[in-house]
Parts: C-alpha cells; structure tokens; sequence
C-alpha cells in the first residue's frame, strides 16, 4: 500500500504494515525580484536554507539578506518556513512571519528579493535502512530508518558531523554508534565526551586542550586534554551551542590543523581524530544573533544529522517500550495495558525518550500506572478503571527489590517525598551495580543501560556518590 502525504510531501510505501520504501518531493525555488532574479533552484532535501552566505541551498548576493535568513523544513504537517532571526525579516503576503506553514505557490520576500516556493511533482529516493537498530538507538519508523542509513553512510568516513535535536532525543547515542561502526571504534579505541555546557568557563580551554604543570593556581601536575586523550579515536563535542565565544577561533585552529598546545606549553602536539558536534540550539540563529562563529558553525557542519523528537516518530513507541521493559532491572515480566499505551500515544513527550524511560522505569519500580497526574500532567486524562495500567507480578517484584536491602515506606512524610527516597534508593543501586558490571567504565555502562554518559555523572552528582567510574 502506497500512502501519498501531499501535504508534507513524502510518499511512503508499505507492505505488511512496514514501510518499504519512501520518496521525497523535489522542491522549486525561484528568485521572481532583486538582485538575483531568474535564478531557479531544484532542492532534494527535508531542509532548504536560504540566505547569504555559501553553504546555502539557496544564496542571495542580496545585502539586505541576513547570512542564514530563513528555512523551509518538511515536517509532518507540511512545509515550515522559519525566519532565523534576520536582520531584515521574512514576509509572507506582506506580512512579517517568525515561524509559518506554507502552501505551493507562497511567495516570499526577504530584503529586497522576492522568492516563489514550489513543490514539484518530481520525487527522489529516500533510503531506509533494512534494520530497526543502529548501536543502541532503536526505532522502525521512516524517520529513524532514514535517519539508521545515512549514519551507516558516516560511520565509514571520518566527515565532522553536527548533530541537532533536542534534549533528550538521543544525540549522544548517534555520536557513539558512529564511532562504534567506524574504523575508530575498534577496540581500545578512545570515544571521548565533553559537555561544552557543563564545564565552567575558566577551565574549558583546559578540558579541551589541556595544560603544563604549573600553567593556572591549581595545576599542579601536567594534564591531556580531551583532544589528546582521544587520539586514534572520536571526540564528541556536546552542546557545543554553549561554547563561550571567546573560545571558539581556538577550537577552529584545531580542527583545521590538527594540533593541540597546552595552556602554558610551548610545543604542539599532533591529534589524530573525529569531531563529532552536538546541539539543540539552532546555530544558525545563533551565528546571526553574533554568539556563534559562522567560520565554526560551518567545519562543525560538514555533515548535518538530525535526531527527530519523539512525538514525530509516535509509531516507535510500542518498540521503546518493549526495550526499555527488557532493560529495566525487574521490567522483563511487567505488562503495560493497551489502553495506557494508546493514552501515551497522544503525549508529546517533551523530553523525549529519556522522559519516556523515566516514567517507565518508575511505574516498574513502584508499580504505579505511567499515565498518573505526575507522568503525563499534559496528557489527556483515561476513563476510569478498575485495573492498573501496569501490571507487575510477585516475580518481577522479587527481581526488582533486594531482600536484604527492601526499601521502607514511611508514611509519615508526605508522598513525594516517600516516593522520591524510593526512587533515590533504586537509582544509588542500580547505577552502582551497573558500573561494578562494566568496571567502572561510564560509555560502557551508559550503552548497555540505554541512556546517556551524562545521565550517568549527573545521577552520580546528585545521589552525593564519588564517581568510580572512568570514560
């Protein structure tokens, strides 16, 4: 069966209830006025970008047009023209839009050049790859398939990749299985991660670049950074939208030469790896705000990768659950009803998979249903019940609770606070058992329980426990 979606342009194919194929609407942009006018342009891709600057789907010599000015992005619900926060605005029928849908035919004037937007009925290939998994990402969707096939495209060159999304979408798991299925991820090879957001600015030249003995008040032993400590393998630059500014030119120098000096050293030191970035800013509103280099912003984005939210891949759902159900510690025997799956179903997730993890994981835990107030407070609320929505047999409890280590419920203390100490407790357990199994290893850990580096070292910060583990 063939679906043809003419409002978001995209045809999918399906057999057996699985898509087998998809294709994209070509799309036609046409300078009718300005300085450019007659020039056409022919785009086959989700996301048209316009403005003046090279790298552009379409460049404008226009110099009233901002460098990234405006997008076209294909999304579920049609064509979304944005304006990137323009010097000069974006107009649609004389009117100034920040962030619209448009219709076949919409014309769109930025500075003093007017557009005409036109999908045509010429479509391109859109490939999927023929598994539901890549690393530890897991989804059966077009959009995750599509997005499955060009990460195994990636992995075997050694392209810097920006990666977008927003928090909670997985973005680490992409720059892990890239390197993973690279030459780099064979074994031993290092897989560094700096959270560019959670580093204090007088010290992120330090964790990128590292420093001699004796180089700031405090350093008292030489130190590799993380460039250094990666040689051979991949960096992965997270929230890199958080780089302060003054920073940046001294990460460019890097990546174009290759080469790290240390704060306070003399010598350089050649660094053989890939870049992988990650953001959920929008770098080119940034780069036009002036708090990210364009220079930067474009050897970051060599290749572009985005992780799509959850609420846009809603068919994967039953599929996360499952697997987050067979990685939960007690989840293998515990049943989510139908009807608390289909109120999921019209959730929208803010956070992603790692709220859809969180509100599974606890419902196991407490056997609570995971469509309570504090789970999904936007969703719509169910019909009464007499059952709850998950159902949790004496074996999973068994499996789930420690005898000698049984959690007390004190009924004393209000209930959020009770349920919050259960929590903790399972937390300071299970993160404990799951480094002692992978030695302290933190990548490895996170991988095997299907959430982030970060969630790690951010859990162990906030149950107050040394860190054992290495990266």
């Amino acid at each position: 069966m063939a679906v043809d979606d003419l409002r978001s342009g995209t045809w999918v194919t399906y057999i057996g209830g699985r898509a087998t194929s998809a294709r994209l609407r070509r799309c036609r942009i046409e300078v009718v006025s300005g300085p450019d006018a007659g020039l056409v342009r022919d785009i086959e891709a989700a996301v048209i970008r316009i403005g003046a600057r090279r790298g552009n789907d379409v460049q404008l010599t226009d110099s009233k047009v901002s460098g990234l000015h405006c997008e076209i992005r294909l999304d579920d619900r049609g064509y979304r023209l944005r304006d990137l926060d323009s010097t000069n605005g974006t107009y649609v029928s004389s009117l100034r839009v920040n962030d619209v849908y448009i219709q076949a035919g919409a014309q769109i004037a930025l500075g003093g050049t007017r557009l005409k937007f036109d999908p045509t009925g010429e479509s391109v290939e859109i490939e999927l790859a023929d598994t539901d998994r890549f690393g530890s990402m897991i989804g059966r969707s077009v959009k995750m398939r599509e997005l499955f096939a060009r990460l195994e495209k990636l992995a075997r060159t050694d392209t810097t990749v920006l990666v977008t999304g927003e928090t909670g979408a997985g973005k680490e798991l992409v720059a892990e299985a890239l390197h993973d299925h690279s030459t780099r991820g064979q074994k031993d090879a290092p897989f560094v991660v700096l959270d560019c957001g959670s580093i204090p600015p007088n010290l992120i030249e330090s964790e990128l670049f590292g420093h001699e003995r004796g180089a700031f008040t405090g350093a008292t032993s030489s130190y590799a950074g993380a460039f250094e400590r990666a040689h051979g393998g991949t960096v992965f630059l997270d929230e890199i939208g958080e780089l302060p500014l003054a920073m940046q030119p001294k990460l460019l120098r890097v990546l174009e030469r290759k080469e790290v000096r240390r704060v306070g050293g003399s010598k350089t030191i050649e660094v053989d790896v890939r870049i992988v970035a990650a953001t959920n800013r929008d770098l080119g509103v940034e780069v036009n705000r002036g708090r990210f280099r364009e220079d930067l912003y474009y050897r970051l984005a060599v290749a572009r990768v985005h992780v799509p939210p959850l609420r846009e891949r809603k068919d994967d759902l039953p599929l996360l659950i499952d697997h987050i159900l067979a990685t939960t510690p007690g989840g293998e025997t515990a049943q989510i009803a139908q009807e608390t799956i289909d109120l999921m179903m019209k959730h929208d997730w803010p956070g992603n998979v790692r709220e859809l993890r969180n509100v599974i994981e606890r419902a196991v835990l407490l056997a609570e249903s995971p469509d309570s107030e504090d789970s999904l407070r936007r969703a719509p609320a169910p019909a009464p019940r007499s059952e709850p929505s998950i159902t949790v047999t004496p074996s999973q409890t068994a499996t789930a609770t420690d005898a000698s280590m049984t959690v007390p419920v004190d009924v004393g203390i209000p209930f959020k606070l009770a349920k919050q100490n259960v929590i903790s407790e399972f937390e300071r357990r299970y993160i404990s058992r799951l480094l002692a199994q992978h030695d302290g290893n933190i990548s490895a850990a996170a991988r095997a329980a299907g959430i982030d580096r970060m969630s790690i070292h951010k859990m162990l910060h906030r149950l107050g426990l040394a860190n054992p583990g290495r990266d």
